[in-house]
């Protein structure tokens, strides 16, 4: 029974990781079932022994990375308290995560709103919770509130979501410089150490300076 249950699992982690390549490359509406029957070498009747039908398969593909990402994060968290070590960790987590499983990414960045009902549902609280734990670590690193925790913690995850939109493994830096520049940016910003941040700089609002140029031109 567990040989058969390791066969199944394999077998579905192939077909989700094919299908999420499909998904990527030519959207989730415009892709087909029969695409991913060419794609995988198993039949449609094969494949609806895995999901019932293509929202299933999205659900799953979204599912699985979210719930892989999650409790990997949970595991690594679990013996940490240092919270400079747990964001690193959750920064490291995510970008390696990332750079392995680049459609399924992509996948989750464009496809989010193609889930419906209880499907939706059950992938926006795995996300939920990721937030959390996100929030959480960035809560305990600063605690005195002077940094918006909601724009701190999407705009961590902005940063490292927008991965699979630039960066090429075989030209850009590899994954343990990728890692350590974006936690050193996040964490610590991008002057150099001990750079003051200029008063003009502080001062600047551009939507009150120059109120012209964020204004769209009326008809």
């Amino acid at each position: 029974m567990t040989d058969e249950r390791s066969a199944y699992d394999e077998k579905l982690e192939s077909i989700l990781r094919t299908a999420a390549g499909i998904f990527a490359e030519k959207g989730y509406h415009q892709a087909s079932i029969r695409d991913i029957a060419r794609a995988t070498g198993v039949s449609l009747s094969g494949l609806y022994y895995y999901f019932n039908s293509k929202e299933e398969l999205l659900f799953l593909i979204q599912d699985h990375a979210f719930g892989t990402l999650l409790s990997n994060l949970e595991r690594l968290l679990e013996a940490e308290t240092d919270p400079q070590r747990r964001l690193r960790i959750l920064v490291e987590n995510h970008l390696r995560y990332f750079t392995a499983n680049t459609a399924e990414m992509k996948v989750l960045s464009h496809e989010g709103d193609s889930l419906t009902g209880d499907f939706r549902r059950r992938v926006n609280a795995k996300k939920k919770r990721l937030t959390e734990v996100a929030m959480e670590i960035l809560q305990d690193l600063r605690p005195d509130g002077g940094v918006d925790l909601r724009v701190a913690t999407f705009a961590l995850f902005g940063m490292m979501n927008w991965l699979y939109n630039w960066h090429r493994p075989e030209t850009d830096v590899p994954i343990d410089q990728l890692v350590e520049d974006m936690y050193r940016i996040f964490a610590e910003g991008f002057l150099p150490a001990g750079a003051a941040v200029s008063d003009a700089a502080r001062a600047t609002a551009p939507g009150d300076a120059h109120p012209a140029m964020w204004r769209s031109e009326q008809p």
